[in-house]
């Protein structure tokens, strides 16, 4: 990425390139994180991250490629600390829609309910298929794993989720 005599301008290339992505960036770290505050946190210390490595991106093509891999391991990380503190953010959003008149079977609360139920690996592939609606080989690529994992831990998460929404009001 960095050529010699290239100067300010890879660096500006660079930074549009990072503030293009962030939207996004910030969506996904939301659905693994279901916390506002920690995504967002998570892709500031993604953007930095990115910014102190940005040397070691060799193709601009794969920009995207390479920042979400360092975003999900940033969120993989938060969610690490998190267990070993055994302390939950609790989500405002969650708790407001829960407080104010949201019908029990409500099926955006079911459907948070049912991706916070799965591990990380399984929720992170679910939210990169129907989130940011990336195929099954992007998907293993960012996450440099073979295809056959991400088809079969997109299967048996959404058979888990299956369950548990029929589980808890008795329809898909």
């Amino acid at each position: 990425m960095h050529k010699p005599g290239g100067g300010s301008r890879d660096t500006g290339d660079f930074d549009a390139r990072l503030a293009q992505h962030v939207r996004v960036a910030y969506r996904l770290a939301r659905a693994i994180l279901l916390d506002d505050a920690e995504a967002e946190d998570a892709v500031q210390d993604a953007c930095l991250a990115a910014w102190r490595r940005r040397s070691s991106l060799r193709d601009e093509a794969l920009f995207s490629t390479w920042f979400d891999r360092i975003l999900i391991n940033g969120c993989r990380d938060r969610l690490r600390s998190r267990q070993r503190r055994k302390v939950r953010a609790i989500s405002l959003q969650a708790t407001w829609r829960e407080s104010n008149d949201t019908p029990p079977g409500d099926s955006s609360v079911l459907l948070d309910k049912a991706l916070d139920r799965l591990d990380l690996d399984h929720r992170v592939i679910v939210l990169m298929r129907f989130w940011l609606d990336l195929p099954v080989e992007a998907i293993a690529e960012r996450l440099s794993i073979p295809s056959g994992t991400v088809k079969s831990r997109l299967h048996y998460a959404l058979a888990s989720m299956r369950s548990r929404l029929e589980d808890s009001d008795g329809r898909v």
